[in-house]
């Protein structure tokens, strides 16, 4: 667990754009919907007299924000969660309506430096990648899993083109011995994905895909969007940093549908279209500059995507895509 003073100067991926564009207010409340580190909350809270409600499925993080909390006098409220229920946080907390939503998405690097948590392959640990304390692990996916889903999780999720190739060592390596460790699934793909220097490690995009199908990710963040729609308050302002191409698509897509206006084609009959839920304050993805990056590589891949909310109702939200589900592969389904 990370020491009380080592999380007090934790420096959030594009904190300081971050608050730029969310623009907290006194007497703001607001979400920290991926609390991690505390980052983003403390920023809010020494900007403004604002209220911050913390959200994390981490409890490793939520006990770790505890010395936030009680330095904030009680304008901190840490709750154990996933974000894609903020929603239902805010009610529970008596909180209607808010004025601005944050988010961070993805793995933390809290928990990509702890190897005991098995997201990263950098120091062997146990092949576990949870971010909560429920649920399958990576490695009851990699022992249950079908070849073929195998194969779907790593392309879908992972965007690695040799899923094919690796689901099938994978399945090949399991009936001589479990697969239980990081070291031991790196190792195995690193005899399908040869590597070149300057390159990510062969096995980056394996584990990713694990970590985002064991999580949920993906699916996560549809939900988060579109509670966040539904609780910002008109005027309320979204930010969302993500870290991968799959995240941005999700969240650029999602504003660009709730920004568009209505219009039909000539050559159709007039379609009823919902009015524009979000202004787009972003036109394009503000990214770190070179002097971030440097003091943290982890921000090269950052993207910023802010949105204000409007006055018209929240959409009506989209089913989510037909992609692998972890309840449907675990029971083989």
């Amino acid at each position: 667990m990370t020491e009380p003073a080592a999380r007090s100067r934790h420096i959030p991926v594009l904190g300081r754009e971050v608050l730029t564009w969310l623009q907290p207010r006194d007497g703001g409340v607001y979400v920290d919907a991926t609390f991690g580190a505390g980052g983003y909350s403390r920023a809010i809270l020494e900007t403004a007299q604002t209220r911050v409600i913390g959200i994390d499925r981490d409890r490793t993080a939520i006990a770790g924000g505890f010395e936030l909390v009680e330095q904030s006098n009680g304008r901190l409220t840490l709750i154990e969660d996933r974000f894609s229920n903020l929603a239902e946080v805010c009610s529970a907390q008596g909180v209607a309506s808010v004025d601005g939503v944050v988010m961070d998405i993805g793995v933390s690097s809290m928990q990509l430096d702890e190897a005991g948590r098995g997201f990263s392959f950098r120091a062997d640990g146990p092949l576990d990648m949870r971010m909560g304390q429920e649920g399958p692990t990576a490695a009851d996916v990699i022992a249950t899993a079908s070849e073929a889903d195998l194969a779907n999780i790593i392309y879908i999720f992972g965007e690695e083109r040799h899923s094919r190739s690796i689901a099938r060592a994978i399945v090949a390596a399991r009936k001589q011995e479990p697969i239980t460790s990081t070291r031991a699934l790196a190792d195995l793909v690193g005899k399908i994905v040869r590597g070149k220097p300057g390159e990510i490690h062969p096995a980056t995009r394996t584990f990713q895909g694990l970590r985002i199908f064991v999580n949920g990710e993906l699916d996560e963040l549809h939900l988060a969007l579109a509670a966040a729609e539904r609780v910002l308050k008109p005027g309320g302002r979204l930010a969302v940093v993500s870290f991968h191409s799959l995240e941005d698509r999700i969240v650029k897509n999602f504003l660009g549908e709730r920004g568009k206006a209505g219009g039909g084609s000539r050559h159709l009959p007039e379609i009823a279209q919902a009015a524009p839920s979000f202004v787009i304050l972003t036109k394009r993805p503000v990214t770190a500059d070179s002097d971030e990056i440097s003091a943290n590589p982890r921000a090269r891949s950052a993207k910023l995507r802010a949105a204000e909310r409007s006055a018209a109702p929240a959409h009506i939200a989209a089913d989510l895509p037909a992609w692998p589900v972890l309840g449907d592969v675990m029971r083989g389904g």
